[in-house]
């Protein structure tokens, strides 16, 4: 692996050649920014000479008027210049063996724990997965978080131990360098307090930029919608999928994505420990059903990338060839996948106030109290529960009785269990006369929705 300093996208224009004020006014008016701009702009952010209400302005001009294809590949590009970029193109196995490298992103969701067992799963077939990884924020968790409950094991790695780890294991999560797309970093805090989140040009851009610096071979995209994503409604995801795809294959790597369903939480738990115990239970061959369905889906996709086909990673779950790699690259980050899982100090359950079948269960609502319960953080560097969260005892389409546990909340805190309840207020619904066909479309709806690329 070598890791390229950053360099100008495509020949930028020397520096100040333009003005900021020319920039926005020409996205302002609904026209698009030639090549040159924004590099210039870009990079001018990155190293403060345009400054943050200047880079605001810009921003809301694009969410107002958009970006065309070359617009946002340019933009992308400028974001990736910024920074380093990684090259794994080199990288092989004890044996000499050349290896090819896949990598899967998220937009994030409730009970998303699928990186855990994908990560094992496509490296048990040969495959490197170099998952670079972040902290959760809000409602949705993050996967180091998650991990870190784990007894021992640590994120921060050195260059060199992850390439070495990659060679050896096949796979590792850690977390990204700061000098990946650094321009991303500034911008990404900027949109987060002006209102400018929802632009799909630049959301595509921010994900991709920091994808491609990556430099991974091939990239599946987990694009989600529903009330626990980010993009709440189909239409938008799909384009969002689109943008991304485009933005991958533009820039040289093998990219498709998945369209997939958060309007109910993946799985059963929503927490850091407790959906590290869900996903070892994926890879000793059980676990729920969603989230097996949309692991398999991802590392079916990721290994097409890589050039491996015809095969059903289904098969490395059941024979425990996916667990020996969870185990190994638990083990290399200093954990013990054997220790017992922290558990919260206290419990308290919700149950059904009524005979009938579990209709709803929102995503939202599940993802604040898993995080109002201590499982997240409101502030980037606030401490998490390893324990916290909520553990979910019936799904959608389920026949619940009176008194039933539906729920159990998780906490070290018990004064966090008022707020909590609130969160779920209006999530879930017991429906006492439930039409037969609707309650059997609600258990076996696949978490799948499309496939783009």
């Amino acid at each position: 692996m070598t890791i390229s300093s950053p360099s100008a996208a495509g020949g930028a224009a020397a520096p100040e050649s333009f003005d900021a004020i020319e920039v926005i006014r020409l996205k302002r008016d609904g026209h698009r920014i030639d090549d040159a701009r924004i590099d210039w702009v870009v990079d001018a952010y990155t190293r403060g000479v345009v400054a943050p209400e200047q880079m605001s302005a810009l921003a809301m001009a694009i969410l107002l008027n958009g970006m065309d294809r070359d617009e946002i590949s340019r933009w992308t590009a400028a974001m990736i210049a910024s920074g380093e970029r990684m090259d794994f193109s080199g990288l092989t196995a004890p044996d000499g063996r050349r290896l090819a490298t896949a990598d899967k992103h998220s937009t994030g969701g409730v009970g998303d724990k699928i990186t855990l067992p994908l990560a094992p799963l496509v490296a048990s077939y040969g495959v490197a997965v170099p998952q670079l990884s972040g902290r959760g924020l809000g409602h949705t968790g993050g996967t180091l978080d998650k991990l870190e409950a784990i007894p021992g094991w640590r994120s921060d790695l050195t260059t060199e131990a992850m390439l070495r780890q990659l060679s050896e294991v096949g796979a590792v999560i850690c977390a990204a360098g700061s000098g990946l797309a650094p321009a991303d970093k500034r911008l990404y805090a900027l949109r987060d307090v002006t209102g400018t989140v929802e632009a799909i040009p630049l959301i595509a851009s921010s994900i991709m930029s920091k994808k491609i610096a990556e430099g991974t071979g091939a990239l599946v995209l987990d694009v989600k919608c529903g009330s626990g994503a980010f993009m709440k409604d189909e239409a938008s995801a799909r384009e969002l999928a689109r943008t991304m795809v485009d933005l991958g294959r533009d820039a040289g790597v093998d990219t498709s994505a998945l369209l997939t369903d958060m309007s109910v939480p993946l799985g059963r738990t929503a927490g850091n420990a407790l959906e590290v115990r869900e996903s070892v239970e994926v890879l000793a061959g059980g676990g729920p059903a969603d989230v097996v369905e949309l692991t398999v889906a991802l590392a079916a996709a990721m290994l097409a990338g890589a050039g491996v086909t015809d095969v059903d990673p289904a098969e490395h779950l059941a024979n425990g060839r996916a667990m020996d790699v969870w185990n190994r690259m638990i083990e290399a980050q200093g954990g013990d996948p054997r220790a017992a899982l922290p558990t919260a100090a206290h419990t308290e359950d919700v149950v059904a106030e009524t005979d009938g079948v579990l209709t709803e269960l929102d995503a939202m609502a599940v993802g604040l109290a898993a995080w109002r319960l201590g499982a997240g953080r409101e502030r980037q560097g606030e401490a998490v529960q390893a324990g916290a969260g909520v553990e979910l005892h019936a799904r959608p389409g389920d026949r619940v009785v009176k008194g039933q546990t539906l729920m159990t909340l998780h906490t070290d805190t018990p004064e966090r269990f008022d707020r909590a309840r609130q969160a779920l207020e209006g999530g879930w619904a017991v429906s006492a006369a439930p039409d037969a066909a609707a309650a059997a479309a609600l258990r076996e709806r696949s978490v799948v929705l499309d496939r783009i690329g």
